[in-house]
């Protein structure tokens, strides 16, 4: 008889031998989590939680959309309700969360971190509330990245960030390596000049450049950029909604950076060409600098006015976007590459009907004698799910080398997102153990394994270049 529970079983998303086989190789690679949105704070302070409320519903956007879509009032999603209440809530939501990933993601997580088994519903609830309550009075963040064997961590910081809890967490002894990644997104932001006004001021602060003028702006970002480099990173990430191709000039760019310092409004061609700039500047200093970095395109953010007044940035209320991208995208990196100032990336796609196109595009700056410079990256945000990466591993696989790809990231803000690691090595492991029953990839597990060791873990360890901690 069939469990009620499918990802309590060995043979979950495993449909044959040769996948079972795989996955063994799988499972013992450690993680190399690049990219992702953990708090350096937390990290520094080994942090610990309440409740299993708060480990798990504080901050998860994906959560709190199921909550919405159910109905659930938002005094149970972001509002003041008690801790169990909103615990009460999701458990409620979980039937209706079939076929959603969330449905798997949590019972991965149940299972995996507190060896809890049962499925979450409103029957089980209160008894999952208590064990897991009782299991988590001896789990810290330090204790779950251990029992991950994560052996690197790349958060996501503001240039301004004086890195402070980074050196704290050099200084503890953790054996993940954590680093910083640079993302300079503000700098963008001249169509939102109060926003910009504050962030130079803090960047002016943190620098000691002056940044009145634009010359002093590219002086800062290039100091602070060194400054992250000293403190062992190498990987900058942008969240753009599309690419800006290849940017205005140097005089242009200033004329809107004085415009919207001043608090002029930008008129649109004009902030393209300055974002355009420092996007083209900002693959300079890379390239400089032998980094990588990644580009997040295609996530249309904030479009519920009220909500994004009411509760602000990243809950729950961005979409995926329609843009064109391909053409300013290969701009971008053409104008890079005429420079000599093209770094390794990853481009992260958020829509899928882009997905062939953008695999396709990488295939034609590759090159310099490093094996897949130029990466198709993984399903992001709402494509990290099995269809969504599936579709990621096809394209990649028909126009690429599936072979070079740096594998999965978390790109979350919750401790208990490494089950998604396994997620994603299941589900390599049943598409080549498919087609090796299939007779269409070779009966030969010594190469296919190599593959999978790769893709799971080598591959993003030599790509990135950042020393890892050893599990």
């Amino acid at each position: 008889m069939r469990s009620k529970n499918p990802v309590a079983s060995p043979d979950f998303l495993l449909t044959t031998r040769a996948a079972h086989d795989l996955y063994e190789i799988a499972a013992g690679e450690p993680i190399y989590d690049y990219h992702c949105h953990l708090s350096p704070q937390e990290i520094a302070e080994n942090k610990r939680w309440a409740n299993l409320a708060d480990l798990w519903l504080g901050g998860d956007h994906y959560k709190w959309r199921a909550l919405r879509a159910n109905g659930v009032p938002e005094s149970h999603v972001t509002g003041s309700a008690a801790a169990y209440d909103k615990f009460l809530a999701f458990a409620r939501t979980m039937p209706r969360l079939l076929r959603n990933p969330l449905w798997h993601w949590t019972h991965l997580e149940l299972s995996r971190v507190f060896g809890i088994d049962d499925v979450l519903d409103e029957s089980t609830a209160p008894r999952i509330w208590a064990e897991a309550n009782e299991k988590l009075q001896s789990i810290s963040a330090h204790s779950l990245l251990g029992q991950f064997r994560v052996n690197l961590i790349g958060t996501t910081d503001d240039p301004c960030d004086d890195l402070a809890f980074h050196r704290s967490i050099r200084e503890s002894g953790l054996a993940t390596s954590v680093y910083p990644s640079f993302r300079p997104d503000k700098a963008l932001a001249a169509d939102r000049p109060e926003v910009l006004r504050e962030w130079t001021s803090r960047l002016q602060s943190a620098s000691g450049v002056d940044c009145s003028s634009f010359d002093g702006l590219l002086a800062a970002l290039d100091q602070r950029h060194a400054f992250f480099h000293a403190q062992g990173s190498r990987i900058s990430d942008h969240g753009l909604t599309q690419a800006y191709g290849r940017g205005g000039t140097q005089s242009e760019a200033a004329a809107v950076y004085q415009k919207a310092i001043r608090g002029e409004a930008v008129e649109p061609a004009a902030l393209e060409a300055y974002r355009g700039f420092l996007m083209v500047y900002f693959g300079e200093l890379d390239a400089r600098r032998g980094w990588v970095k990644q580009l997040h395109v295609g996530a249309l953010r904030n479009v519920n006015s009220r909500a994004f007044r009411e509760l602000g940035p990243d809950t729950g209320y961005d979409t995926i976007g329609d843009w064109p991208q391909t053409e300013r995208l290969a701009a971008y990196l053409d104008e890079l590459e005429s420079r000599g100032s093209l770094p390794r990336m990853v481009l992260y796609n958020l829509n899928p009907g882009d997905n062939y196109a953008l695999a396709a595009l990488c295939g034609n700056f590759q090159g310099d004698g490093v094996r897949g410079k130029i990466q198709f990256g993984s399903g992001w945000w709402f494509l990290d799910q099995l269809e969504g990466m599936g579709w990621q591993i096809n394209a990649l696989s028909q126009i690429g080398l599936l072979s070079n790809f740096v594998g999965m990231l978390t790109d979350s803000r919750s401790f208990l997102s490494y089950p998604r690691h396994e997620y994603f090595r299941r589900l390599l492991c049943r598409i080549l153990g498919a087609e090796i029953e299939q007779g269409m990839l070779p009966d030969d597990m010594p190469l296919v394994a190599g593959m999978v060791r790769d893709i799971c873990y080598r591959n993003a360890e030599a790509f990135f270049g950042m020393a890892a901690g050893s599990r």
